[in-house]
């Protein structure tokens, strides 16, 4: 009886409780290393540069004379060197990935139409009831626009 009640709170432990104090101690430590002079990104959004730090908030300087005060808990990150904090590196290709796309080229530019069809035509589709009325009205539009040429 008493086993499946430690292991539902082993797991509800493991599963979320652990993972939830490990990103507040990183975001702790975030705000704990903050200083003057850093770029810091608020929880609304806005880019801002420390000017001071008080006991529970910062003056951030969001544009020249424009200041503001916020809480330390609404900066979501620190922004290092161009870039964020809490972004991804992004995956290198390999090089059997980039000669893929080399001999893919030709072929992809090979596939294309020497010349795309007006939309008009483009949406006509044979069976359908409203393609022949579209096709019947380009027609229409193509002998007036002779007729015009002829006139003039």
């Amino acid at each position: 009886m008493l086993l499946p009640l430690a292991m539902f709170a082993a797991i509800f432990y493991f599963m979320i409780i652990r993972p939830q104090k490990k990103k507040q101690k990183a975001h702790e430590d975030m705000l704990a290393s903050i200083s003057k002079g850093d770029t810091v990104i608020t929880a609304g959004g806005f880019f801002g540069i420390v000017r001071e730090t008080l006991d529970d908030s910062y003056i951030i300087e969001l544009d020249e004379g424009v200041k503001a005060r916020i809480l330390k808990s609404s900066v979501s990150m620190k922004k290092n060197d161009g870039s964020t904090a809490g972004t991804q590196p992004k995956k290198k290709k390999s090089k059997k990935s980039e000669a893929l796309v080399e001999e893919n080229k030709p072929e992809a530019e090979a596939a294309k139409p020497v010349e795309e069809a007006p939309l008009l035509e483009a949406a006509a589709v044979e069976g359908d009831p409203d393609a022949a009325v579209v096709e019947e009205s380009i027609a229409a539009a193509e002998d007036k626009d002779e007729e015009s040429k002829k006139e003039a």
